[in-house]
């Protein structure tokens, strides 16, 4: 019976000691924000920051019973659009709007951004529809799934619909790297889990990604940001805990991106 009990012992050791890392984590990033609709919400602007609501694989815990898809939900996009509205001339709206892949609404959006791509499970159906929003003009931006799993997850669901395009390494050169702010020199944006940061990567993505999938003329039509968590950095800018060199980059990352797929 020793044996069983010393690793039932050590199990319970570390269980305690994950719940009191992540309970301190909460402690310096605390999930308070106010989600209720800013003042301008329903102000009608040139752009509107579009999130991908899409069903999970199996799974469990919080964030599989709430929807992958709301991980850092909502505030990262209102900070996010905060930065743009600050650094940019662009007129963009101050709230998220909520698309899916079941209805035509995404077709009015040409920007659409997902988090956690890496926990996506899109039926045939949606992942064609993907396509159509694709080939229609639109521009789809991945970010916050990490590793050589969640990378399977990732392309299983991508290649339903694009098995006849090539996933590609983005060159330091490509315009999306230089749109706007110059890109060359880019670090891997980690997410509050690696608090306090002497590591960066999460499971065995230890190297950032910045891929992408091209239409017939080139043009970048998925962003595809792979081992790093943009997502966290925009919703933790704010925070004297957050590095403000990673925050920096991601505000950059997706400025460029959006000014990239607006213009191109």
């Amino acid at each position: 019976m020793r044996k069983p009990l010393a690793i039932f012992a050590l199990v319970s050791a570390l269980a305690g000691s994950v719940w009191a890392f992540q309970r301190n984590i909460r402690a310096l990033f605390p999930d308070t924000y106010d989600d209720s609709p800013p003042a301008d919400a329903a102000e009608k602007t040139e752009f509107y920051f579009a999130r991908l609501r899409y069903p999970n694989v199996r799974g469990s815990g919080m964030w599989w019973s709430r929807g992958s898809w709301t991980v850092d939900y909502p505030k990262a996009d209102r900070q996010f659009m905060q930065g743009v509205r600050r650094l940019t001339r662009i007129h963009a709206n101050s709230m998220e709007r909520i698309v899916d892949l079941v209805s035509d609404d995404i077709f009015n959006y040409p920007f659409v951004y997902v988090v956690e791509a890496g926990h996506w499970d899109l039926p045939d159906a949606q992942a064609r529809k993907l396509r159509e929003f694709i080939d229609r003009g639109g521009f789809l931006m991945t970010d916050d799934f990490h590793g050589t799993f969640e990378w399977e997850v990732f392309t299983a669901s991508l290649n339903k619909g694009f098995g006849d395009r090539p996933i590609i390494d983005i060159e330091n050169a490509d315009p999306i790297f230089h749109v706007l702010y110059d890109l060359d020199v880019r670090w891997q944006v980690p997410g509050i889990v690696n608090y306090p940061f002497q590591r960066t990567y999460e499971y065995d993505g230890y190297e950032p990604k910045w891929r992408a999938i091209r239409d017939d003329k080139g043009r970048i039509v998925v962003g595809i940001c792979h081992n790093m968590d943009n997502g966290d950095a925009w919703e933790w800018a704010d925070s004297p805990h957050y590095p403000e060199k990673y925050a920096s980059q991601a505000y950059r990352t997706g400025i460029n991106f959006i000014i990239y797929a607006m213009t191109h």
